[in-house]
């Protein structure tokens, strides 16, 4: 095994040679066994970041099979600060009790510290308005945290404010029990009006920034319901996750022909049709309106959960926030 340091990226690339002994192995047991420190989850997630390539090829799926002779890069990136500083930043609370937070995220506001966004987050907001109760639940690097929303995806989240409101709501993301819905405007109108998108998840194999339909990715499955149609050229829709995967809605829609407006990673400015439906140009303003859009137009409008200690049903809904009202108000 060799060691590079990479002091421009703030990390260190691992070379590893797969020995004979390890032929045919999983390539993150094989990981594991052959970078001191490294554990099995760890080497899983770096696989899931797309910091690791085998003879060349970017790998996501942990469960490659491997040949001996082969070539295994590995980049562990530096690691983050283990305690955010607390930063007063404004938060719209929805619901607070001693055990979890719900509030209702803007977009444009980062989850938690991470290369490129050291600080200014939602965990560093939480840090100040929590106070030193919130430090270390969940693991240090980010505190509370069970579920997030991308930087520019707003609407709600909810916030474990101890050890013990952690474990139960991760349980329930894990069980599935835990409901989120989301109203998107896409490009292009799904038909039919209502249907479940169901296709594995992984990354891209050719854009590690990207997640995509992949033979091997995992399981993921998501509902959604045309609210209203557009001129035949976009509509809003409502999505309910089955699965919580990465990217899972931006991917899925895009998967069958209808990415987000203003994605900029899946499709912005596009108007695609899907399977077996015809799209309708839209009006030249109107479509000016939808492609200047400056962030995905994705608004997460239900959560639905057991409350970790008494185990009651807690529901909260959020209105879509102004930038989306106000680009509908433009396509109505």
């Amino acid at each position: 095994m060799q060691n590079d340091e990479r002091p421009d990226t703030g990390g260190r690339l691992h070379t590893v040679a797969v020995p004979d002994t390890a032929a045919g192995e999983r390539l993150d047991k094989v990981l594991a066994a052959n970078i001191d420190g490294l554990s099995r989850s760890r080497a899983q997630a770096l696989l899931e970041q797309g910091h690791v390539r085998l003879d060349g090829r970017t790998i996501a799926d942990p469960s490659q099979r491997v040949k001996p002779g082969q070539t295994v890069e590995v980049f562990l990136p530096e690691a983050e600060p283990a305690i955010p500083e607390a930063q007063d930043i404004p938060l719209q609370v929805v619901y607070e009790d001693e055990d979890v937070l719900v509030l209702d995220k803007p977009a444009g506001l980062v989850v938690h510290p991470a290369a490129g966004n050291p600080d200014n987050t939602l965990v560093n907001a939480l840090l100040a308005h929590c106070g030193d109760s919130l430090s270390g639940i969940g693991g240090v690097k980010r505190p509370g945290i069970v579920h997030r929303l991308d930087k520019d995806t707003s609407g709600l989240m909810v916030v474990a404010k101890n050890d013990r409101a952690h474990h139960g709501l991760t349980e329930q993301f894990s069980g599935r029990s835990l409901s989120r819905t989301y109203q998107a405007l896409v490009w292009g109108v799904p038909s039919p009006s209502r249907g479940r998108i169901e296709g594995n998840i992984g990354r891209d194999p050719h854009d590690r920034k990207k997640m995509a339909v992949v033979a091997g990715g995992k399981p993921a499955a998501t509902r959604y319901t045309v609210l209203k149609a557009f001129h035949g050229g976009a509509a809003l829709v409502e999505c309910t996750l089955e699965t919580g995967r990465t990217h899972q809605i931006r991917v899925h829609m895009t998967h069958i022909g209808h990415p987000l407006v203003g994605d900029p990673l899946y499709g912005r400015g596009r108007s695609t049709r899907s399977r077996g439906s015809k799209a309708t140009p839209l009006p030249e303003p109107l479509r000016g309106a939808l492609v200047g859009f400056p962030r995905q137009a994705l608004h997460a409008v239900g959560l639905t959960f057991a409350h970790p200690r008494t185990g009651d049903r807690l529901s909260f809904s959020a209105d879509l926030p102004e930038d989306l009202q106000a680009l509908i108000r433009t396509l109505e």
